[in-house]
């Protein structure tokens, strides 16, 4: 899959956090970058978009992320979701695995890191 075909959920209710980690999906050339603050929505932009990678905080309010997580592979088993944690949310990471997660990076986001996580994404999919 070309980069430029990817759709991508941000999900974050930390208005800065989303910021940044568009700003940096974009630059790597992804158009379809789509938005949400809280776990309730991050559920609504996953059925109305159908993103092919979701980045998803766990601590939010509404519905934490790993809450978000199982809906959202109750409608898709097949998502491709990538939850974020913040020092001290670390614990929180096994839960998310264990819910499903395929990985999670740190914050502050690291943008080698997302990077490594799309092109690893974009380039398994060319060889289904």
């Amino acid at each position: 899959m070309n980069i430029n075909e990817l759709k991508v959920l941000v999900c974050d209710d930390s208005l800065l956090a989303r910021k940044r980690l568009k700003d940096c999906i974009i630059s790597f050339g992804c158009t379809q970058v789509f938005e949400a603050t809280d776990g309730e929505e991050a559920i609504a932009q996953y059925n109305n978009n159908k993103p092919n990678l979701v980045f998803m905080d766990i601590v939010m309010p509404k519905k934490d992320g790993i809450e978000a997580l199982k809906s959202i592979l109750e409608i898709d088993r097949d998502a491709t979701v990538i939850m974020a944690s913040s020092v001290g949310t670390q614990s929180y990471l096994k839960d998310a695995i264990k819910a499903g997660a395929i990985d999670f990076i740190q914050k502050p986001i690291d943008n080698d890191r997302v990077k490594e996580i799309i092109n690893s994404y974009c380039s398994r999919e060319e060889e289904d």
